[in-house]
């Protein structure tokens, strides 16, 4: 079975991480969300791409989610203490990631590429590829102005009230070489439990991705369980817009994309009203707190994906 993922965050990179336990290197593709990229401190930082590929290599902070286990932060608290910036917090040995993407980028290299290398570099067999190789930046427009999304996320924690979302720069975006290839030999595509919003949205934005996927069998896993996101601020900003957050919601946002949908136990009596989408549903344990809650929600999604949408 040939799998194409899209993710960003910590709950696609966790699902990415159970698809690749049941899933041999030929037939998973993971395509990454980029638009959350930065420079801060004079490097380029990818969040979604390190956290999901952190998470693939076991080096994730297991706490977290995001960032490296068993890291330490005599970097970042020199560089305190001489005045830089420590809203977003950079360890040593993360650091040398954002030094050494950054140098391969300023010599040329594609991101992609950069992805390619740090992949053979920590043993990840499975295909990773961000979206795009081009810079494109997710604007939040909030009640206090516009805000690059990791000023919104990291800086000011989410605590604007958010109005809408810019892609900055996604107009002269292409996907990264292999994406296209890798959704049209794929036989399903996943829609990771990211956030709908700043890890989805943009992928699906860059030029002919969602054509491609509108050619595939697709299914999504919600990333709002009873109302709430377990990580990140999906749900408020449903909320803010407008729409009551729920699995409901996330269904509609993808309505026109998808076939299939994932729904936690907890949301069982919602499925009557995604099935009354036009959407195939897979009500299961949605929670992924260990190894084997990945790779056993992959199973369930990958059987799903074999019994109901073939």
């Amino acid at each position: 079975m040939r799998v194409a993922a899209l993710a960003g965050g910590v709950g696609g990179a966790k699902l990415a991480h159970g698809l690749a336990q049941r899933l041999p290197p030929t037939d998973l593709t993971i395509i990454v969300n980029s638009a959350d990229d930065f420079e801060h401190l004079g490097l380029r930082i990818s969040p979604d791409l390190d956290t999901v590929c952190y998470t693939l290599a076991g080096m994730a902070n297991p706490r977290t989610g995001w960032g490296r286990a068993n890291e330490t932060w005599n970097t970042m608290s020199a560089l305190e203490q001489l005045g830089a910036p420590g809203w977003f917090r950079l360890g040593d040995k993360d650091i040398a990631t954002h030094l050494r993407r950054t140098l391969l980028l300023n010599q040329g290299e594609r991101l992609s590429s950069v992805v390619k290398e740090f992949c053979s570099a920590w043993g990840i067999h499975h295909s990773v590829l961000p979206m795009t190789d081009e810079r494109v930046a997710t604007i939040v427009e909030t009640d206090e102005g516009e805000l690059a999304f990791q000023e919104y996320f990291v800086h000011r924690q989410c605590l604007p009230r958010v109005k809408g979302f810019r892609l900055e720069g996604i107009d002269s975006a292409l996907p990264a070489p292999q994406v296209i290839d890798a959704i049209n030999g794929a036989e399903f595509i996943i829609l990771c439990p990211s956030n709908p919003w700043v890890s989805i949205a943009p992928i699906l934005a860059v030029e002919g991705i969602r054509a491609a996927l509108a050619r595939r069998k697709v299914v999504a896993v919600s990333p709002i369980i009873g109302g709430r996101a377990l990580r990140g601020p999906a749900a408020k900003m449903y909320a803010e817009l407008g729409i009551e957050p729920s699995a409901v919601a996330v269904a509609g946002h993808y309505r026109d994309l998808c076939a299939g949908f994932v729904l936690d136990v907890s949301d069982a009596n919602l499925e009557q009203a995604v099935s009354d989408m036009g959407m195939q549903t897979l009500v299961t344990r949605t929670i992924m707190r260990s190894s084997a809650d990945r790779g056993k929600l992959a199973a369930g999604v990958l059987g799903f994906l074999q019994d109901k949408l073939t």
